[in-house]
């Protein structure tokens, strides 16, 4: 028999404000209504245990990123003294669909992405004291930028315009 997960009204509230997303949203992910979830934060009804492990595990996905890309950093650090990033965030769903199609099986939304950043974030300024500031692209800049230096389309080009950016 499967260990039930139990969390309560306050809990499934708190994880999905940590994931940063809104009821509507955590409707539509785990395939529930709205009113559905605003019953199971505040108690009324209790969250079905597959929308609860689905909540989990999309923060076990984020928190095993944050781990991959600080342990990356970390490592990239211990060659080379530079102390500040620039990471990339998507301000809508569709620039985030547009830009990362590998990532919309496990982060479906940008608000995770998104999260995921700012978690790598804060890991990095407590634990390595390395600054990332996040930069939220802008198209039509990065365009230019990809024009002017003669670069294709990759997560690499995003990253050089992302770091342009604090210049």
């Amino acid at each position: 028999m499967a260990k039930e997960i139990g969390l309560n009204g306050i809990e499934m509230q708190y994880l999905r404000l940590s994931l940063g997303l809104t009821e509507a949203q955590v409707g539509s992910i785990t395939g529930h209504s709205e009113d559905a979830v605003k019953s199971w934060e505040s108690g009324e009804s209790e969250a079905p245990g597959l929308a609860q492990k689905k909540l989990l595990d999309i923060d076990e996905v984020i928190e095993m990123q944050v781990l991959n890309t600080s342990d990356g950093i970390e490592a990239m650090f211990k060659k080379e003294p530079k102390r500040h990033l620039a990471f990339v965030v998507y301000p809508t769903q569709a620039l985030y669909a547009q830009y990362n199609p590998e990532f919309l099986s496990s982060l479906p939304l940008a608000e995770l992405y998104n999260t995921s950043a700012w978690r790598i974030k804060k890991e990095c300024q407590l634990v390595l004291e390395v600054d990332i500031t996040l930069v939220p692209l802008e198209v039509e800049s990065y365009k230019a930028y990809r024009e002017q230096h003669g670069l294709g389309e990759s997560r690499e080009s995003r990253a050089k315009w992302a770091a342009a950016q604090l210049k």
